[in-house]
């Protein structure tokens, strides 16, 4: 028996399959262990991987790009606007949901993003499949930390449209640690790993107790705003500034020469983490002009100064939010395909001189590797390092917070389930509320980051009426309960007359 590990990223994807005691990646058609995660569509066929990502220059609106970024999202989400105005692929409204607006050339097609995803699984699942020479359908699939419910069903469906069978899903930092076995490192102790993940739109930082086995994450930080795409953005601008130099002319203002340099720029980034230099040539840049430029590694570390400070710094806020100093870790695991540069490897070496630093196994198959490793294991395919009881929590994704009013009239709010909570989980907490009002509001918010009012989002409100007023305060006791599938149940009781009211969210985080 087999089983497979999948990992579908914003940028890309890679498959795993666990076999005879290990874990590894394998290649796809072309011979490449990472499939871009790039669907085009075209009058006759549907193209994933490489080829559609080459196509994107000709074939831009019908090629669609970061499906992971709106799978499973509602139309006026945040993430789902942002991708909605990046896409050169129109994105619209259908039913409150977004799809896609693909021209077939007899007519317009709207396809779903949950649609895109099976593609890129149907890809996954015969790289897998060819490797193995058998149909073998068990998988694990792996989620970002910040995925709510929504998104964890929609990835899901996706994946078993595929004609997957999927075991389970599992967070991305848990199969971090999975791939390195560092379960196994501390069988009767406790110790602190840090997942350090950066891909090609986002950089992620989780922080993991390791006890007897088993995972809890303490505090998480995500970043949009940086990832292994900013770095391909700064080398392809130094390029347009060197054609501009030679040939007097500012491509930048071209969308479509401005891509062929992105091209070649993510390219030659890819060969500055084993090489000294790179050379880049793009066949009729602009105009019917050739261009060709050789980039040393010390150039590109040059103009991406910034952007290595930014991903660093991430570190250490996490670190201060939960009151860690760098010894208290004793491993950092490095993956995601933009933790392959060099220099910011050398930079977290800087930051943690005395701990380890994995990085044996290629960043980008990390995750992968452990979601096979996981796979082998709930299908009771041992291997030497890792036994059945090895196993991942979930774990609450968001802060939940009640918002209160104090004396003077401004807004409290109170995190009573932090994110990286183990599920399930049981809080109480007790409202002073003046006595002179006959009713009690009871609001509870979601939100990433603590008492982050401003981008929280309400998930519950319940109101207790017909209180007996009286002159001192009105003490309300709520009790709140999340089960590991997240949902949330949420009981409000006033302590004098027993009246109580209760609500069941079904997902909360």
């Amino acid at each position: 028996m087999a089983a497979i590990g999948v990992h579908l990223g914003y940028t890309c994807a890679c498959v795993a399959v666990f076999k005879d005691g290990r874990a590894d990646v394998v290649a796809n058609d072309s011979g490449d262990r990472v499939t871009p995660a790039v669907v085009a569509f075209r009058e006759k066929e549907k193209i994933v991987g490489l080829t559609a990502k080459q196509g994107r220059i000709r074939n831009a609106t019908n090629t669609v790009v970061k499906v992971k970024q709106i799978l499973g999202r509602s139309c006026n989400d945040p993430h789902a606007q942002k991708h909605t105005a990046e896409s050169k692929c129109p994105v619209v409204n259908a039913d409150e949901m977004a799809k896609y607006e693909i021209d077939t050339g007899d007519d317009i097609k709207l396809v779903s993003p949950e649609e895109v995803a099976k593609l890129i699984f149907n890809k996954m699942k015969e790289t897998a499949q060819s490797a193995l020479g058998s149909d073998v359908n068990d998988a694990v699939i792996t989620v970002p930390f910040e995925f709510g419910v929504e998104q964890k069903n929609a990835l899901r469906h996706a994946a078993e449209a595929a004609g997957f069978n999927v075991l389970r899903l599992i967070h991305e930092p848990s199969a971090a640690l999975l791939a390195y076995g560092i379960a196994q490192d501390t069988p009767s102790g406790k110790s602190h790993a840090l997942v350090y993940k950066l891909g090609g739109t986002s950089l992620s930082v989780t922080l993991i107790e390791v006890n007897s086995g088993i995972y809890r994450v303490l505090a998480t930080q995500t970043d949009d705003s940086i990832g292994g795409e900013c770095f391909t953005e700064a080398l392809a601008q130094h390029l347009a500034s060197e054609f501009q130099r030679s040939f007097k002319h500012d491509i930048r203002g071209n969308p479509r020469a401005m891509m062929k340099l992105m091209n070649s720029a993510e390219t030659a980034k890819h060969s500055l983490s084993t090489l000294g230099s790179s050379n880049c040539f793009v066949d009729s840049l602009y105009d019917g002009m050739d261009f060709d430029c050789n980039v040393s590694r010390a150039r590109f570390e040059l103009l991406c100064s910034s952007l290595f400070n930014k991903s660093i710094q991430p570190v250490v806020s996490l670190l201060e939010q939960v009151g860690f100093s760098m010894g208290d870790i004793s491993k950092v695991v490095l993956c995601g395909g933009s933790a392959r540069i060099p220099k910011l490897q050398q930079m977290i070496r800087d930051l943690f001189p005395d701990v380890e630093l994995l990085n044996s196994i290629p960043p980008d198959e990390v995750i992968p590797v452990g979601a096979a490793i996981e796979a082998g294991i709930l299908l009771g395919k041992d291997s030497s390092t890792l036994d059945d009881e090895t196993l991942t929590v979930e774990c609450c994704a968001s802060d939940i917070t009640v918002k209160e009013v104090n004396d003077s009239g401004a807004d409290i709010y109170t995190v009573l389930l932090p994110s990286g909570t183990p599920l399930p989980a049981r809080r109480h907490h007790t409202l002073h509320c003046p006595g002179t009002g006959s009713s009690v509001c009871l609001e509870l918010y979601q939100s990433v980051q603590n008492n982050c009012a401003t981008e929280a989002k309400k998930v519950a409100q319940i109101i207790l009426k017909d209180l007996v007023k009286k002159e001192e305060n009105h003490d309300i006791l709520a009790v709140l309960t999340m089960k590991r599938d997240g949902s949330l149940h949420v009981t409000c009781t006033e302590a004098t007359t027993g009246k109580s009211e209760a609500v069941t969210i079904e997902v909360a985080s």
